[in-house]
């Protein structure tokens, strides 16, 4: 793992966990202002607390288990108590309770020998984020996407990709489907796929998005290298959202054409969604890779087909 990503990693989950403890303690200082009653319980916990640390501490080796039980009743219907209290005030039982936004590491990135998968998320997304800064495409949005290049049925047919589009976006989580857009160029393959990066990327999910071959070189050369680096495929099998623009314009090759399959197969089998857009029909699909491929796409991908004519054309004719 790159130190850089794992540093800032580190501080994001530390800044969590003190902005977490601050707003549990000042949780804490409003309810001891608004129910005394609950902070006398609060006291009455503290110090069952120190109690609890003599009585170790002075066992002598003499068996204390039946007095550490009693002490642990006793503050589980003391918690009992303010729960019930902070609830007849109008407040959610758990409010005194720290609110990590991990639960299962407290915010720390390991969960006992091992590092959290928060964490492990968190990184992914920060280096999908730093690899996407080089990336030549840029993000688009659904309002740009201009149905008056289209006419007739084809109007129809990318109003309806429109609307599958952004419902897609809108409900994304890293278990939805895979999509194929296939078509002509100029008709907004690219456009619409990097409207859902834009929506998917708000909602804090990581995405990486590149040309098939920026992402198909990037591998070739870590595959060949001296270290023989396996960064770049992690990435793109563990991103919440893969993006593949223009599959089939790289070269034919049989490392691409293999790990084209590779990451096709290997996300679909552990249930990440694809997003690919290629200028190839399913026939040219077929003639150009393994069968196996058109065959995973096909079965388990949403296949939308753009119709229409070029939009750039239209444009470049309209600003003439």
């Amino acid at each position: 793992m790159d130190s850089e990503i794992f540093d800032k990693a580190q501080a994001i989950l530390t800044n969590r966990r003190k902005k977490a403890e601050s707003e549990n303690e000042a949780r804490i200082d409003e309810i001891n202002r608004k129910i005394p009653q609950i902070r006398e319980i609060n006291d009455v916990l503290f110090n069952t607390g120190k109690e609890l640390i003599a009585i170790i501490s002075n066992s002598k080796g003499q068996d204390v288990s039946d007095k550490i039980e009693q002490l642990k009743q006793y503050n589980l219907g003391a918690q009992a108590m303010s729960r019930k209290i902070l609830a007849e005030h109008g407040y959610p039982e758990d409010y005194l309770d720290m609110h990590y936004t991990c639960p299962v590491c407290c915010d720390r990135g390991y969960n006992g020998s091992r590092y959290c998968d928060c964490f492990k998320a968190l990184c992914g997304k920060l280096a999908a984020d730093e690899l996407n800064k080089s990336s030549q495409l840029n993000l688009s949005d659904f309002d740009s996407f201009d149905l008056t290049y289209y006419s007739g049925d084809n109007y129809m047919t990318m109003k309806n990709i429109l609307e599958f589009t952004k419902q897609y976006a809108e409900t994304f989580t890293p278990q939805s489907k895979s999509i194929l857009m296939f078509g002509q160029t100029g008709l907004g393959k690219t456009h619409l796929s990097l409207a859902i990066a834009n929506i998917v990327l708000k909602k804090g999910y990581s995405v990486i998005y590149d040309s098939a071959i920026n992402i198909l070189r990037s591998i070739e050369k870590e595959h060949f290298s001296y270290e023989h680096s396996s960064d770049m495929i992690d990435l793109v099998m563990n991103t919440d959202l893969l993006i593949l623009d223009d599959m089939g314009t790289e070269y034919e090759s049989q490392f691409y054409n293999a790990t084209i399959y590779n990451i096709i197969n290997t996300r679909l089998n552990c249930g990440k969604p694809s997003i690919i857009s290629t200028n190839l029909d399913f026939a040219g699909i077929a003639r150009r890779y393994d069968k196996r491929v058109m065959s995973r796409i096909v079965s388990m991908y949403s296949c939308l087909e753009f119709k229409g004519n070029d939009v750039r054309l239209q444009k470049r004719k309209n600003n003439a």
